[in-house]
């Protein structure tokens, strides 16, 4: 099973339960530091570290080949990663714009289509972290919920489409969780919001979502 956004908010909760279930895991993130600690923390040889930034072209693919090396194939994806950005309508800069949409709408497209053979050849499963802001747009987050939005269009369509080749595409769309990824945002500062999810909580239901054979996870549903 490969792990992208591993060491982030959202990941160590999901890898640990990941491995306390008996996952075998390839971990993918930025910071080589932490995400050989990460998988350093695991039992046995529980976990590879795959040091990776998704947004350049060539990466999902180098990532997935060392997954399928090191696992002998691969049987789901979990995608985590992501960033946020926030700003008024008119007054996004355009790296930020750009970033934006390799962070949370190409990298993971990308990510699918390099995965794509060998997820069916093992029948396996993608599920995809999207998030609430891909179900109706929020003042302030235009460009990061565009990109949210852009994401689960694509992750929508392709269920459609790879389920006749008994490939599941999982759509699962969190509602704001405690994560910290609002307090380091590309640009701007988040709006002041309720209290979010425990990370640990939404994790469970990831995992639940896995195991059960769901096919999306909206909102409503963590």
């Amino acid at each position: 099973m490969l792990v992208t956004g591993a060491t982030g908010g959202l990941g160590r909760p999901t890898v640990a339960r990941l491995a306390g279930a008996g996952a075998r895991l390839a971990l993918t993130a930025r910071d080589s530091g932490r995400l050989e600690e990460l998988a350093g923390s695991l039992e046995g040889d529980r976990a590879l570290a795959v040091t990776a930034d998704l947004t350049l072209p060539d990466q999902p693919q180098a990532v997935v080949d060392a997954a399928v090396d090191h696992l002998g194939g691969l049987d789901a994806v979990v995608h985590l990663a992501g960033a946020s950005g926030f700003s008024a309508v008119g007054a996004e800069d355009d790296d930020v714009l750009d970033e934006l949409l390799l962070v949370d709408y190409l990298a993971p497209v990308r990510l699918l289509r390099a995965a794509l053979p060998a997820l069916r050849e093992t029948k396996g499963t993608a599920l995809v972290v999207t998030a609430v802001l891909a179900e109706g747009p929020v003042a302030g987050m235009a460009a990061y919920g565009a990109a949210k939005a852009a994401l689960s269009s694509y992750v929508g369509a392709a269920a459609k489409e790879l389920r006749r080749d008994g490939v599941r595409v999982v759509d699962a769309r969190p509602p704001h969780t405690e994560t910290g990824l609002a307090d380091r945002p590309l640009t701007g500062t988040a709006p002041k919001l309720p209290r979010g999810k425990d990370p640990d909580d939404v994790a469970a239901r990831l995992v639940q979502a896995l195991v059960d054979d769901e096919r999306e996870v909206p909102s409503s549903a963590f």
